[in-house]
C-alpha cells in the first residue's frame, strides 16, 4: 500500500474572491511526486518481467506514436486496466452558422477516464464498492516539520510521526515547507 505526505495550507474558499473565507486543506508535500520516463519505467518494468529495458522502451515509444495516430483520428485508445484516453476541443458558440468554422476551435485536449480498477482509494475512508483502498496518507504536522522530529499532529494521536508501523524510512522533512 502507497503511503503519500500530505501538507495542511490556508486559501480562500473561493480563490479568487479577495472576501472569501479562509479554509485549510490538504495538498501532497512537495519535492515528494518524481517524474518517471519512460527509460526509468522500463527499468521498473524489467525488474519484475523477462523484458529488457531496451525492449520495453522500445514497445512503450511505438505505443506512444501509435497512440497519437489514432486520437488524431478522433478516435479514442481504451487501455485495460489503465482507462481510456480521448480528445476534447474547445470552441466558442456563435450566432450565426456561416461563423462556425474549424478556425473558431481555440483549444484540443486529450482526456483520461481511469478504469475503475486502477481507481485510488483513501484509506482512511470506508472501502468502497469500486475495489479496495489502497493509499494512505500521512499528514505531515508543523512540529515535526520544524524539529525534524516526531511532533505528531492531530491525526496522529499517538506521535508516531512515519509511515507504516512509525517508520519514515529515514528521510528528513523538506525545510522549504
Amino acid at each position: 500500500m502507497a503511503t503519500v505526505t500530505v501538507v495542511r495550507y490556508k486559501r480562500r474558499k473561493r480563490i479568487s474572491d479577495a472576501d472569501s473565507p479562509m479554509v485549510f486543506a490538504l495538498k501532497p508535500k512537495s519535492g515528494e511526486s518524481k517524474i518517471y520516463s519512460i527509460e526509468a519505467l522500463a527499468r521498473e518494468i524489467e525488474t519484475i518481467g523477462s523484458l529488457s529495458v531496451e525492449d520495453v522502451s522500445h514497445v512503450m515509444k511505438s505505443f506512444v506514436r501509435a497512440m497519437k495516430k489514432v486520437l488524431v483520428a478522433g478516435n479514442k485508445v481504451k487501455v485495460e486496466g489503465l482507462g481510456i484516453f480521448y480528445t476534447t476541443l474547445t470552441c466558442p458558440g456563435v450566432e450565426l452558422e456561416k461563423d462556425c468554422t474549424v478556425r473558431s476551435i481555440t483549444r484540443v485536449n486529450l482526456r483520461f477516464k481511469v478504469d475503475n480498477s486502477l481507481r485510488l482509494a483513501n484509506d482512511s475512508t470506508a472501502t468502497t464498492r469500486g475495489g479496495d483502498n489502497n493509499m494512505v496518507f500521512e499528514l505531515l504536522s508543523d512540529k515535526k516539520n520544524a524539529s525534524g522530529g516526531d511532533g505528531g499532529s492531530p491525526d496522529d494521536p499517538n506521535g508516531s510521526g512515519g509511515g507504516e508501523d512509525g517508520d519514515n524510512n529515514g528521510e528528513a522533512p523538506d525545510p522549504a515547507e
